[in-house]
């Protein structure tokens, strides 16, 4: 990528080379960064302040995100399961039998909003603020008749599966209704939860709608889109892609005329009507409640119709956020979709997820120099790196395989460095660890997993680092340089200095099995530090270092709540805007 220059680093350079004190005065007006996906332009400083450091301005940047498959989670109204629906095609648990007594389901389980509106203050005190729930689209109501057979263990096969994961969109208007209730609505549910502190993410889908074809009779729902009043506006009517013919019949033009994923239809995003048809049901989910989108398969659908998307939205709110899944580990090839030529939209940092399966699945084995090169401090393909969502397993693959000290040392990375945290539901007890999405990734977790997960060491644990980043604004959004990340031991600082907070986080992590004594002299500021988990205090002196021991599988975040003046720290700060 070519170099970028940034003119927050460039004042801070200026700073150096005319020996300006800290108390000289930056005098430009108005600044703009490439600090965020849609980052706007920002006032620097206008008096005797520092200049002006950090990682992203983006406001989603702040959050902490748990994400959860609906019907999987809670059933909080038995009158939505709908236990007999579909007839002949059951939709209800469908389980799929494995080795040894273990089952994946493939039908709907119950989970609905109202199971997570009850548990929404069990969310929020783990630390979160936002909810990613799986689509809330209606899919059709029966199983599917088409491709074949679904078994334990297997994979990109559609037959005898239902959409009770909600990617198989019949209306990308209506809710579905196993998901709603009788008194709670999909916006009054984004009311609720806004209530009690917590943003909703939504899920979206451009590229395709429901299984299409390949059914031995064309059920109800399946290869049909309907718009906001209920009217039939395309149908694949149970042919395959080839046999479409959209100049001879209006309802097939909603269709490419070849296939993408398994029997999904494929929506022909050059079609005017169908940009329309999708980026109306955006606006339309953002009117009942969106706080931000996660896009599912984004590279499935070329950049032009993400970009007219992010226009269109952004028209309207000009800070909403909107993060895809481009299932690939290359940072070059994911990045492209952070661009603002094609949407400025961020993505979920797939090269991050596979470097936290190496390290965390086996961290004794493992060296954290190995998580170094994925963070892409400088220059990176990115926008901005530090908009990157986080993580380290989801639905759509199997879940990490590690002990309770592997969960625990990855949250402990999640929540201090770059980027916005997302765990998977479940994670929080390492539930149906090492299990792929039809053996078992998915199962329903329920109201009896969430009180016994009270009192579960990951659980608690990641309580702790998570409260920490949720009261600690340098580790939202500050940048990060790092002093040393080397065997089981990773030291790197969070740096914010803005009209608003001026602080310094130095994070402290320990994945051996051994306590680990730490002494960071680097780029170590004067002045009085504070451990935020333990409540500890340390006076640092000039030139002397921050010593301290560190817990097994421990993490120590020490802030200081003061504007940088350590000229080194400085330095390395300015390198690293000027090349991010």
């Amino acid at each position: 990528m070519a170099f970028k220059p940034n003119i927050f680093a460039l004042t801070l350079t200026a700073l150096f080379v005319t020996g300006c004190s800290n108390n000289s005065m930056v005098n430009s007006d108005v600044v703009t960064t490439h600090a965020g996906a849609h980052s706007k332009s920002i006032n620097t400083f206008s008096s005797d302040e520092s200049s002006f450091i950090a990682g992203t301005t983006t406001p989603f940047a702040s959050e902490a995100v748990y994400f959860v498959v609906t019907d999987r989670f809670v059933d909080g109204d038995k009158t939505n399961n709908y236990e007999n629906q579909g007839g002949e095609h059951p939709t209800w648990q469908l389980p799929l039998e494995g080795p040894d007594g273990k089952k994946a389901y493939v039908g709907y389980m119950g989970g609905d909003l109202k199971g997570i509106v009850k548990n929404a203050e069990y969310i929020a005190n783990m630390g979160f603020t936002a909810v990613w729930m799986t689509p809330v689209h209606d899919n059709p109501d029966y199983a599917f008749n088409g491709d074949e057979q679904i078994t334990y263990g297997g994979a990109f096969k559609d037959g005898g599966k239902t959409g009770y994961h909600g990617y198989w969109a019949s209306n990308f208007y209506k809710p579905d209704e196993h998901l709603v209730s009788d008194d709670l609505s999909v916006k009054e549910y984004t009311s609720q939860m806004r209530k009690l502190g917590l943003k909703s993410v939504f899920d979206i889908v451009a590229n395709h709608g429901s299984p299409s074809f390949t059914m031995d009779e064309d059920l109800p729902g399946y290869g049909e889109l309907y718009d906001k009043d209920g009217r039939l506006v395309a149908d694949h009517q149970n042919l395959n892609p080839e046999q479409l013919d959209p100049e001879n019949n209006p309802l097939h033009s909603f269709f490419h005329d070849y296939p993408d994923l398994v029997k999904l239809s494929n929506l022909d995003d050059e079609n005017p009507a169908v940009r329309d048809y999708l980026i109306n049901s955006y606006l339309y989910w953002i009117s009942q409640g969106a706080d931000a989108f996660r896009i599912d398969t984004i590279r499935h659908v070329p950049h032009a119709f993400w970009r007219e998307a992010s226009d269109r939205i952004r028209s309207e709110r000009p800070d909403f956020f909107m993060f895809g899944e481009s299932f690939d580990y290359s940072a070059s090839n994911i990045a492209q979709h952070t661009l603002d030529k094609n949407g400025a939209i961020s993505v979920l940092d797939f090269p991050m997820q596979k470097a936290m399966l190496s390290v965390f699945e086996n961290p004794l084995d493992s060296d954290f120099s190995e998580m170094e090169e994925v963070l892409h401090l400088t220059h990176g393909p990115y926008k901005n790196v530090y908009d990157l969502t986080t993580f380290y397993d989801n639905h759509d693959m199997a879940r990490m395989n590690a002990t309770d000290e592997g969960f625990i040392n990855a949250h402990n990375w999640l929540f201090t460095v770059r980027g916005i945290p997302v765990v998977y539901m479940g994670s929080e007890i390492g539930f149906m660890r090492g299990t792929a999405e039809h053996a078992g990734n998915r199962n329903y977790f329920g109201q009896k997993r969430i009180e016994a997960a009270k009192a579960h060491p990951i659980k608690q644990a990641l309580t702790t680092i998570a409260n920490v980043r949720k009261q600690t604004p340098a580790l939202q959004r500050g940048l990060q340089v790092n002093v040393s990340l080397s065997g089981h031991q990773a030291s790197f600082y969070r740096v914010l200095n803005t009209d608003e907070v001026q602080q310094t986080a130095l994070v402290l992590l320990n994945k051996g099995n051994r306590p680990s004594v730490f002494n960071v002299k680097k780029f170590m500021q004067e002045g009085d530090w504070h451990e935020q988990i333990s409540g500890e205090r340390k006076r640092v002196e000039k030139g002397e270092s921050l010593s301290t021991t560190v817990e097994p599988n421990g993490v120590q975040v020490w802030v200081l709540d003061e504007m940088i003046t350590q000229p080194e720290l400085l330095k390395a700060a300015s390198f690293q805007m000027s090349r991010q």
